[in-house]
């Protein structure tokens, strides 16, 4: 989840060429993180410091430490798929989204809001409509999170085949992910465009300096990982099961409450908060930098 980038000169290749290429950057230095994360997350038992090797590094546990590294790249295929994908919907989308609420409902924005306001929200709700459309992208998640927690739940199927077998349950956990994408975004755009308009005091958003960018995405990270933890912990649960194994969200939260309680929802929430502000910076400053360089071409 990023900020907007380009404006209305960059051409549409231009934005898939320069936000892919960010997302594939972002994917093979933070991939690791992103795993470590999900096998907390999905952890159901007590976290020590004595067993935390055995949950992150699993079967590599006792491995020299180059085969602990590249342990933590499971399903980087699936990966690359989802996160490229992602980046070039997100980097694209959310601008799409706030053209066109500003296009038909700015007036209604501005007269509940205020105009500065209204801006913000606009930017905000632009933000949750795009986080929701993201379910499309979900069986490549799905995938993703599956080979990094669960491997074992593809029983050497390739990719073809999982697709034409499990078809509509890739999709397991959508509403869940649509319920943690709308806050999620909202926070993310919204805390990030309030960063700007307050603090920073940027009116043109799109000229903001690196430090501005830098400062507005931390601040809106934070604020969307923090909003959407909660259901991450379950949507994630709920996909990293078996494929067979069909769990509702309501079961997942109820066992969590009673074996886990309440902190249990909030679990992979500091590696994801302290990788999220040079996650963010790197992707952006990479998007920045080149959906203008290859505007100059396509």
């Amino acid at each position: 989840m990023s900020p907007p980038v380009g404006s209305s000169k960059d051409s549409g290749t231009a934005r898939v060429l320069g936000s892919g290429t960010s997302g594939i950057a972002e994917l093979l230095i933070f991939h690791p993180v992103d795993t470590v994360a999900k096998r907390l997350m999905s952890n159901k038992n007590k976290v020590s410091f004595g067993s935390l090797s055995s949950i992150i590094f699993r079967d590599a546990a006792n491995a020299p430490v180059f085969t602990k590294f590249f342990s933590l790249f499971p399903g980087l295929g699936y990966a690359a798929g989802y996160k490229v994908a992602q980046r070039i919907y997100k980097f694209g989308g959310q601008p799409y989204f706030n053209d066109l609420i500003s296009k038909h409902y700015k007036t209604q924005f501005s007269n509940t809001f205020g105009e500065r306001k209204g801006k913000m929200m606009m930017q905000a709700t632009a933000g949750s409509l795009t986080g929701i459309g993201e379910v499309v992208l979900l069986p490549l998640d799905a995938l993703k999170i599956k080979r990094q927690v669960n491997p074992e739940a593809f029983r050497g199927r390739g990719v073809v085949r999982i697709f034409m077998e499990e078809g509509t349950t890739l999709y397991r956990g959508w509403g869940w992910t649509m319920a943690r994408n709308a806050p999620g975004s909202f926070a993310l755009f919204g805390a990030s465009a309030v960063t700007k308009e307050y603090v920073l005091n940027v009116q043109d958003y799109s000229k903001a300096t690196w430090t501005q960018n830098f400062i507005a995405s931390i601040a809106g990270a934070v604020a969307s990982i923090t909003v959407a933890a909660p259901l991450d912990t379950v949507k994630t649960r709920i996909q990293n099961a078996n494929f067979e194994h069909k769990v509702s969200g309501v079961t997942v939260m109820k066992d969590m409450l009673k074996n886990e309680g309440p902190t249990a929802f909030f679990k992979g929430l500091t590696p994801k908060i302290l990788v999220v502000g040079p996650k963010l910076v790197f992707s952006y400053t990479i998007a920045q930098s080149l959906i203008p360089l290859f505007s100059k071409y396509v």
